[in-house]
Parts: C-alpha cells; structure tokens; sequence
C-alpha cells in the first residue's frame, strides 16, 4: 500500500511517498481502508520535531480519517466488514489503510460523506469539548473566537451559534472576517487593522465577551484577555502564532475569570466515553444539516507537500483533506 512518510525532520517537502506492507489486524483492532485523511496545523510542528508527540521514524502524519472496515481481529465486536467510520490515530493516517484498536473507531451515518466526516474528530471535537465541557458556554452568552477561519476556529464559530452564543470572529485580515460571517458570526473584527482589547470592548460595549477562545497566542492572548468579561472565561487551545504567551495573573485576578487549558487529546484518553458522546453528537448536527464543516480543498496523497504548506503559510479556510 501506499503512505506518506516522515522519514526526517524537515518541511512538507521532504516527505515521501512510499510502498510499504499492508497492517494486519492484532486482537482486538480492525483495518480501515482510508477514503479521506484529515491534516491540521499540528501535523506541519509534527513533521518538523516540534510537536509534543514525537513518533518514531518512519511515521505518517495526519491524525483523523474515515473509511471503510475491511479486516477485524479477535474479539472485536463493536465494528464489522464493511462498515463505514470515523477513527483517530494522534499520527499514521496518511497511508491507504490503517490498524487501530476498534474501541477507537466511531461508525458512520449514512448522510455523511468521507471528506467531511474525516475533519470533524480534531478541530469540532476540540471544539465541543472546550465550549461545553470546559467553558460551559451558555445560551445568550457572547463568544469570541481568535483565528476565526482557521480549522478550530471556525469550527468555534458554528458551534457556538450552534449552541445559541453571540460569537464575534476575530481574523486576520477582512477576507478572513468575512468568511466566518459567512459561517455564522454576529460581528467581526480584523485584528492586523484594529486594537483587538478595544475593538473587543467596543464589540460588547464595554462588558467584554464571557468566553475567549484562543487557538492563536501570541501578543493576542494579552489583548483579549484584557477584554474578557467579568468571571469570564479564557480558552487555551493553541498556539499557531508561534510564541506562547505569559499572562500576566493579576488581569485573571481583577476580571475575577478562568483560564483554562484545552487538552483534548489528554481528555479523550481520560474520558473516552465522553469523547465518544461529544463525537457521535458532531456527526448527528452534520447528518441533520445543522453543522457544516467546511472543506478548504481536497488533496491526492500525492499533492501533500502542497496542502501541509498551504496550512502552513496561514492560507487555509477551514479543513484540508487528503483522499486516499
């Protein structure tokens, strides 16, 4: 079968595409042949040595895929031949099939293709998880998401609306703003053109938003952060600005809020039974039509390299997808 590999540190280019053995199923896993692969920010640190997880060499990016179950080993029950699902893997996705313990493995509805149902497990299920289960957002409540058009952040954008907050995009450039309008955000502000504490302010006349989603970092953490609401809450997701910020504590202090960390990938392991609850959910909206991932572009594995620099160079608008 065919992978992408890592086979050194370095840039999508020097990524390979390689013949290597078809997995056979252990006890208790199942092989999945892989119709589409979901790549996010963290595969292009991941590739580099960067990355908390540093897998051993050769390895394939991209965490979270759908397909269909081609081969089950002992004692799995919970999937069969043939059936359609959702899995995520932390890393090994990019390749034309994949051994994964079952447990892990979420079945499909039938009105949800493999390209959108293969980027919903990372940036929706993050998502959820820290708007519902961390933050305990609120209907009524005022949002605001940083990196509004990214793959988490617009995924904050629909869900928020989803689960009846005011949500205010905040973007990078206009085109950026725009587009998560178009998703579904109340207001928007472009924070290379404007002072995002005070467009903030001005945004909520002078209350401040009640929960800060922040997959961004940087000087921009400080800034909204200054913002926020009283008992607010400051959503720690990331940091695709680069630099992680130190905050100072006596805002968390005088504004009497939360910072919280959003570590989905340690939660899942924690609570798989949430993580299931808040998956199976996701794919529910998106069979009802009521969420709408949105595919920036569609990649032949062989055309990696393109679509890792394009979530690189900041050029992405929601979800990229490689189909196998």
């Amino acid at each position: 079968m065919k992978a992408l590999l890592c086979t050194r540190y370095g840039t999508p280019d020097d990524l390979q595409i390689a013949d290597i053995a078809d997995p056979s199923p252990g006890p208790g896993e199942a092989v999945v042949r892989v119709g589409a692969a979901a790549l996010n920010f963290f595969d292009t640190l991941i590739i580099a040595g960067k990355y908390q997880f540093k897998p051993e060499m050769p390895f394939s990016p991209a965490a979270e895929f759908a397909g269909t179950v081609e081969e089950v080993g002992a004692g799995v029950s919970s999937v069969k031949v043939g059936d359609r699902v959702l899995g995520y893997t932390v890393y090994g996705a990019a390749r034309e099939r994949v051994a994964i313990a079952a447990e892990r493995l979420i079945r499909l509805p039938d009105a949800v293709d493999d390209d959108h149902a293969a980027g919903v497990c990372v940036t929706y299920g993050t998502t959820l998880y820290a708007l519902k289960d961390r933050a305990h957002l609120q209907r009524g409540e005022t949002l605001a998401v940083l990196g509004a058009s990214g793959g988490v952040g617009l995924a904050a954008v629909e869900l928020g609306k989803l689960m009846g907050a005011r949500v205010i995009a905040c973007a990078s450039s206009a085109e950026k703003v725009a587009f998560a309008r178009d998703h579904g955000a109340d207001d928007g502000i472009d924070y290379k053109a404007e002072n995002l504490k005070d467009a903030l302010r001005r945004a909520t006349n002078g209350r401040g938003a009640d929960v800060i989603y922040d997959p961004v970092g940087g000087a921009y953490s400080e800034a909204a952060l200054r913002s926020i609401a009283w008992l607010g809450r400051f959503l720690v997701v990331g940091f695709a600005a680069g630099d992680i910020p130190k905050l100072p504590l006596n805002l968390v202090l005088l504004k009497g809020c939360d910072v919280q960390g959003v570590f989905w990938g340690s939660w899942i392991e924690r609570d798989k039974a949430g993580h299931r609850a808040n998956t199976e959910q996701l794919l529910a909206w998106v069979a009802e039509g009521k969420l709408k991932p949105h595919v920036h572009a569609v990649y032949p594995l062989s055309e990696a390299a393109d679509a890792l620099k394009a979530i690189a160079t900041r050029k992405v608008m929601g979800k990229v997808i490689l189909r196998l």
